[in-house]
Formats: structure tokens, sequence, C-alpha cells
């Protein structure tokens, strides 16, 4: 089919990222049209000034809207596009100059209704962002199940970095109402309508996350609390494995009080797993010491912030 490109970006207070992708959107190795629509999601601090320097750029729809959530801005942004196959990012990321040439490879030699690429951490990122985005994409901290590893089954595209043909939104309606998980939400609708998914590896995108602390646990709170839902939504699809970080947490803590005790060994195991993380997220980083140091906080960080969210929402959520 002739590829016709409609990338949706949902922004909300973040002009200052929506200039650097869009930046990187001019400097794409591609020939064939593409549309860009952003979708303003109600944002106090607007990026209408930012869209107005890129018009003779790129051919781009701006739209401004009440604050109803990413999901349902995706939705709102595919509603308006005139392509048939729609490509959904965040507004914190870049993308590297041969994307849409990758993906278009990839679909006309193997056609899916959707797909997902992994991220990466530009060379410009702050120390933190690059620990952040090791921590989210490490087969030590995920078993690189975001986007870096195909033998996971099918795989879940995220809403980070992702394509959906109008024939999938048409069927599907697209993104529910979820505030977390609603990117898994999708794919497993889409499954049940028969459609597939694929890893795009060479479709990667820049991903700049959180840059603190407290944003990169508030974050995989979120996702923690997204997975009992989607559990009970789809109780096929749950796994032992979506206990993990909330066991990992909880043996942890077990691990201090018995060292109080004497028993030293479940502290030491821990401890020689964290040192792993930092001598591995240091090799990857060009052997730069801080971001292996502080890997191992973020690392503890995502198993903390996913483990109290999965335990909140299985124990104490009504919702």
């Amino acid at each position: 089919m002739n590829l016709l490109y409609s990338i949706i970006i949902p922004v909300y207070n973040r002009p200052n990222e929506i200039d650097e992708l869009l930046d990187s959107l001019t400097k794409q190795d591609f020939t064939g049209y593409f549309e860009v629509l952003i979708i303003e999601d109600g944002s106090a601090e607007k990026s209408d000034l930012i869209v107005e320097k890129y018009k003779n750029q790129l051919h781009l729809k701006y739209f401004f809207k009440e604050n109803s959530g990413a999901g349902a801005s995706r939705n709102f942004g595919m509603t308006k596009a005139t392509g048939n196959y729609f490509i959904i990012l965040d507004s914190d990321v870049i993308l590297p100059y041969n994307y849409l040439a990758e993906i278009t490879k990839q679909l006309e030699k193997k056609y899916t209704d959707a797909f997902g690429g992994p991220d990466a951490a530009h060379p410009s990122f702050s120390v933190l962002q690059k620990a952040i985005n090791y921590s989210m994409t490490s087969f030590l901290t995920t078993g690189g199940i975001r986007g870096n590893k195909k033998s996971v089954g099918k795989f879940q595209p995220r809403s980070f970095n992702m394509g959906l043909s109008q024939k999938a939104f048409d069927i599907t309606k697209g993104f529910s109402n979820m505030r977390a998980g609603e990117d898994i939400d999708l794919s497993f609708r889409l499954w049940d309508q028969g459609l597939e998914t694929q890893l795009i590896d060479a479709a990667y995108v820049y991903h700049k996350r959180r840059n603190s602390f407290l944003g990169f646990f508030q974050q995989t709170f979120a996702f923690g609390t997204a997975r009992p839902k989607l559990n009970k939504k789809y109780p096929t699809t749950a796994k032992l494995t979506y206990w993990f970080p909330s066991i990992f947490i909880l043996g942890l803590d077990l691990s201090i009080l018995l060292s109080f005790f004497g028993v030293y060994i479940p502290i030491l195991l821990y401890t020689f797993y964290f040192l792993l993380i930092g001598l591995d997220a240091f090799l990857r980083n060009n052997f730069n010491p801080l971001v292996g140091f502080l890997s191992i906080i973020t690392a503890l960080t995502q198993f903390l912030g996913y483990g109290l969210g999965f335990l909140e929402s299985m124990f104490i959520s009504k919702k």
C-alpha cells in the first residue's frame, strides 16, 4: 500500500520539547509525504509560537483542546489526520535522521497494522536521563522487554514511539480512557481483533523521559498501578513476572531487617546485583562513572515505584 504518514504528537506544557522534536522532523532523510499534528492538551504554557516557527518546513496542523489526557488527545489527532498510517510520538523524543525511512523499509517488507520502536539516550542527554534510560531498557532491570528484545512473544508497542494504521484505529477506536497502561490495553484489543504488531528495531527514538528522581518515581508508580487493572480486564494476560518488582522490594526490606540479626547473605546478594547494574551501565555509557552510579539509584527507584504502585492497585485502590 502507499503509506501516507500522519504524525500525532500530544503536548502538555512542554514547548521546548516540541521545538527539538519538530527540528528533528525537518532533518528526516525521507522523500515521501507526511503531516504533523500537534495536539495541545489544555496547556497553560502553549506551543503555538514554536509550531509557527516550522510552518514553512513541515506540513503542520495545530489544535488546542481542553485537557483530557494523552490517550484522548492521540485519538483526537487521529480523527483529524488525513494519512492512512499514524505515527504516535511523545513530545519528549528526538528522532534520528533515518526514522521514517526505516519504518517505511520494514513496513514494505513486512506490513502490520501496528508497530513499536525502541528508545535510546542521545549524547546530549543529562547523566540522570542516561541513567533513567538505562534502567528502563536494560536486560538487568526490565529483561529488555521495552523495545530492544524480540524473544518476548508478541510485541506490545509503547505510546512514546508507535504506529497504528487507519484500519486499526477504525476497528479499535484507538486508546482507552486509562491514564496509564493505555498503550498495552490497545495492544490487547488489536490482538483480539486479529491484527498484528511488530517491533521495528531500527525505528528508535531518543527519549528524554523524566529528569528528576521524583518524576521518575511517579511515572513508574503509575505504570505499576496500571498492571493489576490490565490483569483484571484481560485475565489471560496476567503473569507471575508482574509481581517481581513488588517481591524484589519486599525482599530488600527483609534483607535489611535480617542483617540486623547477623544474617548477611541476602543483603550481600542485593549488593552484588546493584553493583552489577552500576558496572553494566558504566560500560554501556562510554565508561561514565556518574551514569553507572546513578543507574543504581534509578534502578532502585524504578523497582520501588512500580512495586509500590502494583501493590497499591492490587490491595488498596478501589478505582
